[in-house]
């Protein structure tokens, strides 16, 4: 028997915070999933920003 597609998985991307704000050519942006179920609010992670070279707060957008 087949494995049925979870529908409560999405795919989201994460934009950073602190670049839009610094005047920093460029956007990092992330791509990953997560649970919609187990998670409803905004996904919020500290991702690396090859941009300014640094850990920044990556928010998820829609």
């Amino acid at each position: 028997m087949a494995k049925k597609k979870n529908a409560a998985r999405q795919t989201i991307h994460l934009e950073c915070t602190e670049q839009r704000d610094s005047g920093v050519a460029g956007m990092s942006r992330y791509a990953t999933q997560k649970n919609k179920k187990n998670s409803p609010k905004r996904l919020e992670l500290r991702k690396f920003n090859p941009f300014l070279r640094r850990y920044t707060l990556h928010r998820e957008v829609k």
